[in-house]
């Protein structure tokens, strides 16, 4: 499909480069980062290696909360159904009911190790959001929840005596020998290169939305998981489906903050720059449709109008109330002069959940011996064409520690072998032409939003193949020497897998809306497109039956 990409970023040799050895290797501190790391066995060493600080990750962001069943008049059998529901028609179900079942119980997990979820009376507040039936979201701190539990989980990790933690350590690529995955190459803020051996890895790096100009994620969400595993040779699939958040804050000069989904499950409209409610004409659950539905309806909107955002309006709500609720949200818009309880929110979608990843199966195996994933950088089956509301967090925990325990139980039948593989990479002669990295990312970045964005055609994701494979050619095969290079190269890997499958998938279904191919195919199309990379190098694609 593309031309060959080189297996490894950076040259390395076993005799010039340190070596240390663990059980378990995880790679993410994000929420299923960490709970993959606690559910292994204690008698058993574990080191997680994140490539910012430990906090810094999409789970710490998340302001809506944990989708579960905790009211005893919602049952699990509702929470399925509305998941299957969004995932429109390609949910796995097996999955889908497993994580719904277990829901509870690691919400009073998270509760015990002294998680502090908003309560009234001694009861949770349980909250609403789009695609949800029944209120069952459990939040925290109002607003951000991801706050509150990845506080929670941070300290519990740091209590446990077998868990090293690397912070500020780039993962450039996975190790393997054998067709097994014997680790990882990890390099620190110095530039100094480690080989990292472990008998088992769980990979948890998060997702892509930094691929995109407009995005609620941190600067870490980058695609490196999806990259390195696909350079490894594991294999990936959905990547089409990248979920874009209907309401993104959208001020000129400001970062765009994400105004969570719970606001219009507590009452919240939106409206376009004449102050009409637009949303009961493109569907009859308005404001509580779910993502898809609500962001193709504002771009649409704005089309019509011919605006570049719509309005949240919170000002037929109480404004105690609405302050108490979204502290975070009203603390953010008063640095630019907004007042919630009075004044229009000014959004638009942003790249959001990135669907697609790494394959796995129900226990968290990938297709690359050795090799785990669980959270936003896997595809496990649980989202389908759309992920439901709140059901990210709860993903990290179920299937973060169904990873963890079966990672954990395969290393435990290894003995140990403190000897390095026969590992190495060459050094490739420098080029003498320097290239400038930001404008390339910048570019990448303006290309994915216009051409692979909430709409697509297969004019504009040919284009953007054609682009992404000008700038592949040159920027793929040279060894860079820092991060600025290793991300811009998985980037460039992850977009153009984004855009191919994107390109092939000819209909509409979930986040992915195709302007020339409106509406679902289910004869041809209620199947998934893999990805993996061939022994030679070339990006191969197939469709699974």
């Amino acid at each position: 499909m593309t031309s060959p990409t080189p297996r490894y970023l950076v040259p390395f040799h076993p005799k010039q480069i340190s070596h240390c050895f663990t059980d378990v290797l995880v790679i993410g501190s994000g929420i299923a980062g960490l709970r993959a790391a606690i559910a292994v066995d204690p008698s058993l060493s574990v080191m997680v290696v994140t490539k910012d600080e430990i906090v810094e990750s999409n789970s710490n962001y998340a302001q809506g909360g944990i989708a579960g069943v905790m009211d005893p008049a919602d049952r699990f059998e509702d929470h399925v159904q509305d998941t299957l529901v969004a995932g429109g028609g390609l949910c796995e179900q097996s999955v889908v009911d497993r994580v719904v079942r277990d829901a509870p119980r690691r919400i009073e997990e998270l509760l015990a190790w002294g998680c502090r979820f908003d309560e009234h009376s001694g009861s949770l507040v349980l909250g609403r959001e789009g695609g949800h039936g029944r209120h069952r979201i459990v939040h925290a701190l109002g607003d951000e929840t991801g706050k509150e539990v990845m506080r929670t989980m941070i300290e519990w990790t740091r209590r446990l005596r077998n868990v090293q933690i690397r912070e500020q350590t780039f993962t450039l690529d996975l190790l393997t020998f054998d067709g097994s995955c014997r680790g990882a190459l990890v390099a620190d803020q110095q530039g100094t290169k480690t080989l990292v051996w472990a008998k088992q890895t769980v990979l948890c790096t998060g997702g892509t939305g930094r691929i995109y100009r407009e995005s609620t994620n941190p600067r870490v969400a980058t695609g490196d998981g999806h990259a390195l595993a696909y350079r490894a040779g594991a294999e990936l699939r959905d990547m089409e489906f990248t979920q874009f958040h209907p309401t993104v804050l959208y001020i000129a000069g400001s970062s765009r903050s994400l105004i969570t989904e719970a606001i219009r499950g507590e009452g919240a409209r939106l409206v376009d720059r004449r102050g009409y409610r637009f949303m009961p004409d493109y569907d009859d659950r308005a404001e509580l449709a779910p993502r898809d539905v609500v962001s193709q309806a504002i771009v649409r909107q704005m089309e019509k109008t011919q605006y570049p955002n719509v309005y949240l309006d919170l000002s037929h709500l109480d404004p105690v109330f609405v302050r108490k609720r979204f502290p975070g949200i009203d603390a953010t818009c008063r640095k630019f002069g907004l007042d919630i309880t009075r004044d229009r929110i000014p959004v638009r979608p942003g790249a959001h959940y990135m669907i697609g990843g790494v394959t796995v199966d129900a226990d968290g195996r990938t297709t690359l011996p050795g090799l785990w994933a669980a959270g936003e950088v896997s595809s496990s089956g649980l989202h389908g064409a759309n992920r439901l509301a709140s059901n990210s967090l709860l993903e990290g925990l179920v299937l973060g520690a169904g990873a963890g325990v079966a990672a954990s139980l395969a290393a435990s039948k290894i003995d140990d072998d403190y000897r390095a593989m026969p590992l190495a990479n060459p050094v490739e002669e420098p080029p003498v032409e320097s290239l400038d990295l930001d404008d390339i990312r910048n570019s990448l970045q303006s290309l994915m939003w216009r051409f692979a964005g909430v709409q697509r055609s297969g004019e504009q994701l040919a284009e953007a193949a054609a682009a992404i494979d000008l700038w592949r050619r040159y920027v793929l095969p040279r060894q860079f020497d820092d991060p600025t290079g290793w991300e811009l190269q998985n980037m460039l890997t992850v977009g153009r897998m984004m855009v191919a499958a994107a390109l092939a998938r000819e209909e509409s279904r979930g986040v992915h809306s195709r302007m020339d191919f409106p509406r679902a195919d289910d004869a041809h199309w209620k199947r998934r497109l893999a990805f993996r990379r061939s022994s030679g190098g070339d990006m191969e694609m197939r469709v699974e039956p």
